[in-house]
């Protein structure tokens, strides 16, 4: 196959001859080049979506002798951050003789398990459904990829033969059928059929390219999706305007942005009526043409065709019946108007389950929307983490490209139901379900923590986090902040956490917090009232000022992060929890401690105060009292450990130890502590507590609550 071009528009040429050049001779490792340059370009494949495959000859460990063995990505992974251990290693010769025991469709999944008895290497990843598909075709590189140009034409209503005159006859068709081992056979024979092609597009699916070396595979995959999205470029405007035309006009964009975040916790509640979900927004200007448009009541209902597209969005999308600028303010009201919506599609999905399903099918799973589309403003996606939530728009704004190329060029058609739901609720995909880690306690938990960027703060965040919570890191420091969230990056990957600049004493910086934790995940579970400073003067020495930042940052700031907290959780309904970090000092009365100690008793009964009013809502508030933390914390810089050590008569260097050794268990509180405290609180084991105060002192008989 010859090479004709390295140029091209729609698509991004990523191949480096020096690079590849490292790798000549090594078959597998120029697969997983391929692979990865492929992931990188999301106009040629969605996360976590199509396959790539090479087949070069091994040694057989039992025989010795020369076999003919395939690499192909392997169940679950990405090509885009594909490695050798995400590849399976198959016999070709053995997957090619299951043919042999095949039983037709009605038995298709029954050769998965087969796929296992054609394994080379043991340590190879779970071959995937796709496997076949790949095995059947004789080619030493294959990619099998589900681009939005090409899935355009091949979701179009009469894409056959729209492929068959765009390329002449060199791209073969395959109707759509679910992928397994049929489909492998099948497109066998579209190849048998049409010797000499350069590809097959598989109806409503994706397409299939190849090569005879992994650099030529590459550059056929760039080509033939280069020419689709020509094609559809060429085609805008040709019937008429893009989408019918505009219905609605844009809010500007920090108008959307504020509209999103008043509405994303009344949305996050409503999708969070079986368990809780995280949210993700995006106003895209892909997506801003299509929600805005005359065509979004036709097209929206239909759902999406390529199966890797609805596996994540659900079937269709709820469009919300509101005006971009609807006043929000009446939160009751709002809900009143949208509840009859998600119920209908509550509705409309159980219907669909019930009419769809057979006698072996899995229970029914969430019926909530996955996606929700509001006018003027943007796209929610709703999932069980963020990465699948923002996943999930990722791949709807996939299916609304294909919406828009096949209605320029044809007109969309999407997958029938019952194929939608044979897809969804697949037995295999049921079993991969299954096969996932459960999810850890506090999976679905937006929590904000004030002062997060340091000390106690931070390894509130990190315990969070590891037991599966997203957070919004925030510091007054924006060095800090921005240090701290590339370490979260680093440590736990880019969906974990949002940032925002907060002084827990300015209310416009609250607000906005908040409206980050909305517009990054949806709302909020968790508050953590932790900021804080210290002063140790005696009562000569004290000032006006030394009092008031105290309260300013202690009372008020821990009254007025909860206070708009409980906006948020109001809107959601899902109950929450929230956390005051106090002292031993808000219990115990010492030397040079006047202001700061009388300003932790107030946090302390602020907390019980809150208790109080916000249990019928299911909001728990609890305290957590530590005392002498002292590493990495923000609280031993000006001037406090000095005062403390002075008035203990004991130097500096000397404080760690002597606040251990005054304790009943002779141990050195650390930050870690302090978070597995909080954790205690919100890990689920004490949903039924609130008001409740839990010291974390090494032991001081003074601070005992009495």
């Amino acid at each position: 196959m010859s090479v004709k071009t390295t140029s091209f528009k729609h698509v991004s040429y990523l191949w480096d001859e020096a690079e590849a050049a490292k790798l000549a001779g090594d078959e597998v490792a120029l697969l997983i080049y391929r692979s990865n340059l492929l992931g990188a370009d999301l106009r040629l494949t969605n996360y976590g979506g199509g396959n790539t495959s090479c087949k070069a000859m091994a040694k057989d460990p039992l025989t010795g002798e020369e076999t003919e063995i395939m690499w192909i990505k392997g169940s679950g992974g990405d090509i885009g951050t594909l490695t050798k251990s995400g590849l399976a290693a198959l016999y070709v010769d053995r997957l090619r003789s299951l043919k042999n025991v095949y039983r037709g469709i009605e038995h298709e999944d029954e050769m998965v398990e087969l796929f296992n008895h054609c394994i080379y290497d043991l340590a190879s990843k779970a071959p995937s459904i796709d496997t076949p598909l790949h095995g059947f075709l004789p080619f030493k590189h294959i990619d099998h990829l589900h681009p939005d140009a090409a899935i355009a034409i091949a979701a179009a209503k009469d894409g056959k033969k729209i492929t068959q005159e765009l390329f002449g006859g060199t791209i073969g068709w395959v109707e759509w059928q679910k992928p397994g081992f049929d489909l492998g056979l099948q497109l066998k024979q579209c190849l048998d059929e049409n010797p000499g092609i350069r590809g097959i597009m598989l109806g409503s699916h994706g397409l299939f390219t190849w090569g005879d070396t992994a650099y030529e595979s590459y550059v056929n995959t760039l080509e033939v999706i280069e020419k689709c999205a020509e094609y559809l470029e060429a085609n805008y405007g040709k019937k008429g305007p893009v989408f019918g035309g505009q219905k609605v006009e844009s809010l500007a964009v920090e108008d959307r942005k504020k509209q999103a975040a008043k509405i994303a916790p009344i949305l996050r509640g409503f999708c969070s009526s079986e368990r809780h979900m995280i949210g993700h927004f995006t106003d895209d200007a892909r997506v801003l043409e299509f929600i805005n448009s005359n065509d979004l009541e036709r097209l929206a209902p239909l759902g999406t065709s390529c199966p890797d597209h609805f596996l994540r969005t659900k079937i269709s999308p709820l469009v919300l019946d509101l005006a971009k600028d609807e006043d929000l303010s009446d939160v009751a009201a709002i809900k009143e108007r949208l509840a009859p919506s998600f119920e209908a599609y509550r509705q409309m999905y159980t219907d669909y389950y019930n009419t769809c399903k057979h006698d072996n099918s899995p229970a029914i799973r969430d019926a909530n929307p996955v996606i929700i589309l509001y006018p003027g403003v943007g796209m929610f996606a709703f999932s069980k983490d963020k990465q699948t939530a923002r996943v999930a728009a990722e791949f709807y704004t996939n299916a609304i490209n294909v919406m828009k190329g096949a209605e320029a060029i044809s007109e969309y058609t999407s997958l029938p139901r019952q194929e939608a739901f044979n897809i969804e609720y697949w037995l295999l995909e049921e079993a991969k379900l299954q096969r996932m880690p459960k999810p850890k306690a506090l999976s679905g938990k937006i929590a904000l923590i004030t002062g997060s960027a340091g000390g106690i703060g931070k390894a509130i965040a990190k315990k969070f986090v590891k037991e599966g919570a997203v957070v919004v890191l925030n510091d007054m420091n924006a060095e800090r902040l921005e240090s701290a969230g590339e370490e979260f990056k680093k440590e736990f990957g880019r969906d974990s956490y949002a940032t925002a600049i907060l002084d827990v004493t300015k209310e416009t910086q609250i607000e906005a917090a908040l409206e980050e934790a909305a517009l990054a995940f949806g709302g909020v579970d968790i508050i953590v009232n932790n900021a804080g400073l210290s002063i140790s003067k005696t009562i000569e020495d004290h000032t006006e000022k030394d009092w008031d930042i105290l309260y300013d940052v202690l009372v008020k700031g821990q009254f007025f992060v909860t206070q708009g907290a409980v906006k948020v959780l109001r809107k959601q309904a899902i109950g929450g929890d929230i956390i005051n970090i106090v002292s031993k000092n808000a219990l115990v009365s010492g030397p040079n401690n006047a202001g700061y100690g009388s300003a932790k008793s107030a946090q302390l009964h602020l907390s019980r105060l809150n208790a109080a009013e916000l249990g019928a809502d299911h909001i728990r508030v609890n305290v957590v009292n530590p005392d002498a933390v002292i590493s990495d914390s923000n609280i031993w810089a000006g001037g406090w450990a000095e005062g403390r050590a002075k008035a203990y008569g004991i130097t500096v260097a000397e404080l760690p130890a002597y606040y251990a050794k005054r304790t009943l268990l002779n141990e050195i509180i650390l930050p870690d502590d302090i978070a597995n405290a909080c954790f205690a609180f919100t890990g689920g084991l004490l949903n039924k507590s609130t008001g409740n105060v839990l010291n974390v002192d090494g032991g001081v008989a003074m601070a005992f609550v009495r």
